[in-house]
């Protein structure tokens, strides 16, 4: 047999070395004989082959002949069967316990098995043990984990094959098992090319993890005298960035099955961070049904849930969250913070996220956050929209179940189709000591904040905020005319028409007056018109132009020719007062009700933009366009009999509001086509505070 050997390497000596050294170091060898436990006859093959080692570098003329050789590239030594034993020893005592590890694993195997008890067999299977061993400890040296946990298993198998060394086989087994940690990092820290062996490391971490009894370390298991809770939690931590989020989604999901109420939580996190950085809103609510669902002591969820809704466009219900937080030191925090609430709500959430969301993904680049780019993008737009069409579907079923016409408020919460959608029960749970936040670290990135974010662009996010979440919460009746949403998904229109038919029916249960012929229109509108008589010299008010028409109602408003009315256009003001009153808001719906009822009689032109949103603007402009195509104007009359706050908040106010209105739809030729009597019609309203005034975003009207 011929073994990757020398006799320089054999011995112990460099090639430089003087026949002193070389005889000293055979001493040394001889003296030093390995005490594992081999044959009395191996260890006398191997002294003998130390000796003709020794003797051959000692003398000039024959170690003259060996150096020659070397330098043609002979570098193994040629060993007889009976030596054979003794060269794999001096080859393992050399530094290479791999090579000897392969060749005496070979020697083992047919048909070069040794026979059944003789003193081969047992010197082999010994030096297959040890070699396997010290193989390993040399791949753990260099972090090769996997490898080194290769030759212990082939090692343990040889061992069970043959039968014998039962006590180092169990050495070994220990072995593997504490090796299993740095295998598992081994595996995962490689390319994600490497994809056979990245799933290998995923299901032995998930094997590792169940059986230690999940996160928390519940089974007393053969791991707890090497890897105890303390050293677990820093072994994952280590491995955690390692993992894709879809990865860890997948893994804590699974375990929280198992019973892992840590897992929970980081499922609710990675769940967070997917729905945040891949822009998928719809996981946000996966991580809060997760949320409420886990009983995990010490946890206060409800800021971690604000900081859902808040992301999900819901402002007064992620105030409301705060607000019911039960940790004093983040109320205190709230309440003493200089700017608006929602502006602290924000520096939170973003502290979050970037902080205890977004980090420990291998596929999620952890950077700054940025809440403006979030609130900008269309399929977050697009998503809100949607949840709001689905909150009036169940609205409306809800109704007519109940035999109630009673139109579903814009006010819905997202939290409120959570709770349809699961029927959760919400806890209100105390603050883990593991997730609270440090608030002097808060205050610090506060400045940073406020410098980096809100000083560049005071009230850009707040007031985009509150002006995306005001003009996203119209009516079902409102929707029905977005005709943008409806081209970019067909099947809408499947909901539309359902919709139609119930605001419809619900629209007749208001109407006091039959119709004397059908309505042609969209929807009924709400206007005033205020109009002088030139021949009369004499101001009329609205109660009395709508009286006067009531007398007459075909031909009251055709006797009054069209060059005679003169149109008093309101002097339109931005309403800036913080809180303002009933009046300031009367006054400023006065002021769409006479504009919009002028524009839509085409007798002015449309300029609301102080007191109406543009969303709200844009549909007017459609109204009246639809007119012009059939060829028709409107002649609207309107008069706020009575006006009631519903709610208001820093950024939202909802009025209701009773109108005698009456509106006459006229060809332009002068044919009179069509006239509807409303006395009274109740009509909600919605104002939303933006670019530092209040501006009316929305009206439902026949609640």
């Amino acid at each position: 047999m011929e073994l990757p050997l020398d006799h320089f390497r054999l011995i112990g000596v460099s090639p430089s070395a003087t026949s002193e050294e070389i005889l000293r170091a055979f001493q040394l060898r001889l003296d030093k004989t390995p005490n594992e436990g081999f044959t009395y006859e191996v260890l006398t093959q191997r002294s003998e082959l130390l000796r003709l080692t020794a003797d051959l570098l000692t003398d000039p003329e024959s170690r003259r002949e060996y150096e020659n050789l070397l330098l043609n590239g002979n570098s193994g030594l040629d060993f007889s069967s009976n030596r054979e034993v003794a060269g794999l020893i001096l080859l393992w005592e050399a530094g290479s316990p791999k090579e000897a590890f392969k060749i005496t694993r070979k020697a083992l195997q047919p048909p070069q098995t040794p026979a059944l008890g003789s003193n081969r067999e047992a010197d082999l299977t010994l030096l297959a043990a040890l070699t396997a061993r010290d193989s390993a400890i040399q791949e753990q040296q260099l972090r090769s984990y996997s490898n080194a946990a290769d030759f212990l298993h082939e090692g343990i198998q040889l061992l069970q094959r043959m039968g014998k060394l039962g006590d180092i086989r169990k050495e070994l087994e220990e072995d593997l098992v504490s090796l299993l940690p740095y295998r598992i990092l081994d595996l995962l820290s490689r390319d994600l090319n490497d994809q056979e062996s990245h799933k290998k490391g995923l299901s032995m971490l998930e094997n590792l993890i169940i059986k230690r009894g999940g996160l928390e370390g519940n089974n007393k298991s053969e791991y707890k005298d090497y890897l105890n809770q303390q050293e677990f939690e820093a072994f994952f931590q280590q491995i955690k960035p390692f993992l894709t989020v879809q990865e860890q989604i997948d893994l804590f999901l699974e375990l929280q099955k198992r019973g892992s109420l840590e897992a929970g939580f980081l499922a609710f996190l990675s769940l967070t961070a997917i729905g945040f950085s891949r822009r998928k809103p719809e996981k946000l609510f996966e991580a809060r049904r997760i949320l409420k669902k886990l009983n995990l002591a010490g946890l206060d969820s409800m800021p971690l849930v604000g900081c859902l809704d808040l992301l999900l466009a819901d402002i007064d219900q992620a105030s409301a969250r705060f607000s019911s937080s039960s940790d004093e030191n983040l109320r205190d925090w709230l309440n003493s913070y200089p700017g608006n609430k929602l502006e602290a709500i924000c520096i939170f959430c973003k502290n979050w996220l970037e902080n205890d969301v977004l980090v420990g993904y291998r596929d999620i680049d952890s950077k700054e956050v940025d809440l403006d780019s979030w609130f900008e993008d269309r399929e977050i737009q697009e998503f809100i929209e949607k949840l709001e069409k689905k909150l009036n579907k169940i609205s409306i079923r809800s109704n007519l179940q109940n035999q109630q016409i009673e139109n579903e408020s814009s006010s819905k919460t997202t939290d409120e189709f959570d709770n349809l959608l699961d029927n959760i029960y919400e806890r209100r749970l105390p603050w883990p000591g593991g997730i609270k936040q440090d608030y002097e670290k808060v205050e610090i990135k506060e400045n940073e904040f406020n410098e980096d974010y809100f000083k560049k662009k005071p009230i850009e996010f707040y007031n985009f905020l509150i002006e995306k979440i005001a003009e996203l919460k119209f009516s079902f009746g409102e929707f029905l005319k977005d005709k943008e949403i409806i081209n970019r998904s067909p099947y809408l229109i499947y909901i539309y028409a359902f919709l139609i038919l119930f605001a419809f029916g619900i629209g007749i249960g208001f109407l006091r007056n039959n119709f004397k012929k059908s309505i042609q229109d969209e929807a009924v509108s709400e206007t005033p018109l205020i109009a002088i008589n030139k021949n009369q010299k004499q101001k009329l008010s609205e109660k009395d132009i709508i009286q006067e028409v009531k007398k007459s109602p075909t031909n009251k408003l055709k006797s009054i020719p069209e060059k005679s009315i003169e149109i008093i256009s309101p002097e339109l003001k931005e309403l800036n007062t913080s809180s303002p009153s009933l009046e300031d808001i009367k006054s400023l719906i006065n002021g769409w009700l006479l504009s919009k009822s002028n524009y839509l009689a085409g007798r002015s032109d449309i300029n609301l933009s102080k007191i109406v949103s543009d969303g709200l603007i844009a549909r007017t402009i459609e109204e009246r366009q639809n007119d012009i195509n059939k060829g028709i104007s409107k002649e609207i009359n309107s008069q706020i009999l009575k006006i009631d706050l519903e709610s208001q908040s820093a950024s939202r106010i909802v009025v209701l509001v009773e109108l005698n209105y009456l509106e006459r739809i006229v060809k332009n030729s002068g044919e009179f086509v069509n006239e509807t009597s409303l006395n009274p019609l109740k009509v909600k309203y919605i104002l939303g505070f933006s670019n530092n005034s209040w501006k009316l975003v929305d009206f439902v009207s026949g609640l």
